[in-house]
């Protein structure tokens, strides 16, 4: 079996940069995280991923590609991408755990999503892309419509890793381009263009380090259980579910390959839903198009409760 990664890096598992520590935690002082608790909690594992798992000597970050082939017609109302297929994390633990078998690691946890761990950072840190003004990982060939996933073990750095006979480039890993390395490639930055920044209807981004998930519409559509304030849902446009304007804007995903991997496709159904469909959405509906969808995290209350404030 293929896994499908479009590119994995290694990195030493160690307390995270005093900067970075610095830019997370001077967000969380701010109320960046608006009512997202659980940024709060955990934050000592969070910027120090040994003590996730004591003793953790390795962690190997992955990405996976979702650029969608198809996409809802433009006419129609719209949710994010990340959510056509199947639950990001389903495919992407079992394809993680898959890896850790290929690599013959018997002491390893895997994440993705799941744990208090900066997993951008640790991606940018092992190599495989470089954290851009909309905050999101931007991956060389296929820029940021990427799933990350993380490996912590124990284990020392496999002998391949630090130049053996054997190559992990062998490895069944798909759409890979370049393979296991030890955060020795190449890196890239941030256009600067600023396209990104002028894209956010609510001004989340800005040319500083400091994000503010209040004036998100991802945060606000998915995660805010609470009321949609007018002056937000204003600028839903034909968005109900989440929001791609930073992605969409980046001239990094304005090339990139679209994913093969079957479960992240969008169903025939939910291609088809028209705007007056979304309207007379049943909870009967709701569950069987959204079966083993992230769309679920949003519950059918939540995601009526943003149909109802499309115009």
């Amino acid at each position: 079996m293929k896994l499908g990664f479009y590119d994995c890096g290694v990195s030493r598992a160690e307390p995270v940069a005093q900067e970075d520590a610095e830019i997370f935690l001077q967000t969380l002082a701010n109320g960046g995280f608006a009512g997202m608790d659980y940024m709060a909690k955990n934050v000592d594992k969070r910027l120090d991923p040994t003590l996730l798992m004591p003793g953790a000597k390795a962690i190997i970050s992955v990405a996976l590609n979702y650029t969608p082939a198809q996409r809802i017609p433009q006419d129609q109302y719209q949710i994010a991408t990340y959510a056509y297929g199947r639950d990001y994390h389903d495919v992407m633990k079992q394809r993680l755990y898959l890896l850790a078998a290929r690599l013959e690691l018997q002491n390893f946890r895997v994440f993705c999503d799941t744990a208090p761990i900066l997993e951008r950072y640790w991606a940018a840190k092992a190599g495989i892309g470089w954290i851009g003004k909309n905050h999101q990982l931007i991956v060389p060939g296929v820029g940021s419509r990427v799933f990350l996933g993380e490996i912590i073990t124990t284990e020392s750095l496999p002998q391949p890793l630090q130049g053996g006979e054997k190559s992990y480039q062998s490895l069944p890993l798909g759409g890979a381009r370049r393979g296991l390395s030890q955060a020795n490639k190449p890196r890239e930055v941030c256009m600067n263009c600023g396209a990104c920044l002028r894209a956010c209807p609510l001004k989340a981004i800005n040319e500083t380090a400091i994000f503010d998930a209040s004036k998100c519409l991802s945060y606000q559509t998915i995660e805010n259980r609470g009321d949609i304030p007018s002056e937000v849902s204003a600028m839903m446009a034909d968005c109900f579910y989440g929001c791609d304007r930073c992605i969409d804007a980046c001239p990094y995903n304005k090339n990139a390959t679209p994913t093969t991997i079957p479960e992240l496709q969008p169903t025939p159904k939910l291609l088809l839903m028209t705007k007056e469909d979304w309207h007379n959405l049943t909870e009967e509906q709701y569950q069987e198009l959204f079966k083993g969808s992230a769309v679920k995290r949003a519950k059918y209350t939540g995601l009526t409760r943003n149909i109802n404030k499309m115009k």
